[in-house]
């Protein structure tokens, strides 16, 4: 006879204030009760939801009987595979194991005064960059709202830990393409932003995307006010498709168009990703005709020196090619910067996170 399955606990952080307070209803306590469960989940630590005194009478009977080891519910807290600190003294990529095996890569850059978080979204990428390690390596899954909030929880843990200051902003730049996990990213965003929660301010995080246009349409209408930055590389159908296969799927000029219409709707700025690979998107030619793509359009450029990969054998451009690329762009009036390059050496640059460890 085969054993009775057990029920998968469902994770709190995968719920909003909104569907916690839904939960607690349904199981026969006041709505009020969830104000209190949710600072606990997303302030607190694991273990002030079994204090004794933590909750009123109600709460304290459903956190005995709903959480915990066997229940209905747990807390997502990935476990720590591998922590690495580059040589800049500033930047720490986690290697996290999340419940089935599979794991990702979360980065965290310290700069004066301040954090950034680059947050994973799916193990993997369908997208297949070419110059990307996380699209060599292939799709495998997309995360759940609860594992990249998870990701914001194990950041702030590690700030707290050595006495930081906290968290500033978040980049969802690391494994994966957040447009292709729409509904999770949203969900969990709005976890993260919740002002009676994590508190992370909206303008302060950033989504980058490949060129998903529906994605793009649809994060014009969100009432957030998320920053956009789309990963260009080329400024033509043909140089674009040769490094980012998704341009196939949606092209260039419908690419363009979306983000017209994005800014036209929202009245903020894209930021434009160009990496800069040595003798095949690097000359003053091809920043003019970034130029032309991009006007009429409310843009920034980030020009990104190619970080080393296996599976790409193209190289970072020869110096000063950034300066003169961004020479052209501001002879047109189009603002730029020089991405600093931040733990190369450790594998935790733009375009490097690999989940090495993935489960078979």
């Amino acid at each position: 006879m085969n054993p009775i399955a057990q029920p998968v606990p469902r994770s709190l952080l995968d719920l909003s204030y909104a569907g916690l307070r839904q939960q607690l209803v349904a199981d026969g306590l006041r709505p009020s009760h969830a104000h209190a469960l949710w600072r606990a989940v997303h302030l607190g630590d694991d273990r002030e939801l079994v204090r004794p005194d933590a909750f009123l009478p109600p709460l304290r009977r459903w956190v005995a009987e709903h959480f915990g080891e066997g229940r209905a519910f747990q807390i997502e807290r990935p476990e720590l595979a591998a922590d690495t600190a580059s040589a800049d003294g500033l930047t720490r990529k986690f290697l996290l194991r999340l419940d089935d095996g599979e794991t990702i890569e979360t980065v965290l850059m310290g700069y004066a005064g301040r954090s950034t978080a680059c947050l994973s979204t799916q193990v993997g990428c369908a997208m297949g960059c070419v110059f990307c390690a996380t699209g060599q390596m292939g799709y495998r899954r997309h995360l759940r709202a609860g594992e990249i909030v998870a990701q914001v929880r194990h950041v702030q843990r590690r700030l707290r830990e050595r006495g930081d200051h906290g968290l500033r902003n978040l980049v969802l730049m690391g494994m994966g393409e957040p447009l292709h996990n729409y509904d999770a990213v949203m969900t969990a965003l709005g976890i993260i932003t919740d002002r009676s929660g994590l508190n992370l301010g909206p303008g302060r995080i950033t989504i980058s995307t490949v060129g998903v246009v529906p994605g793009i349409l649809r994060l014009a209408d969100e009432p957030q006010p998320y920053n956009l930055a789309v990963s260009l590389h080329g400024a033509t159908e043909a140089e674009r498709s040769a490094l980012v296969p998704a341009s196939r799927r949606w092209p260039l000029a419908e690419l363009m168009e979306a983000c017209r219409a994005f800014c036209a709707k929202t009245r903020r700025r894209i930021f434009f990703e160009w990496t800069l690979i040595d003798g095949v998107n690097d000359s003053a030619a091809q920043a003019g005709r970034v130029a032309t793509l991009l006007a009429g359009i409310p843009s920034h450029v980030n020009l990104i020196p190619l970080n080393p990969t296996d599976g790409f054998a193209g190289a970072t451009a020869a110096s000063g090619a950034a300066e003169e690329f961004q020479r052209v762009l501001r002879g047109h009036g189009i603002p730029s910067t020089i991405r600093q390059r931040r733990g190369i050496d450790v594998a935790a640059g733009c375009g490097q996170l690999r989940a090495a460890a993935s489960a078979p």
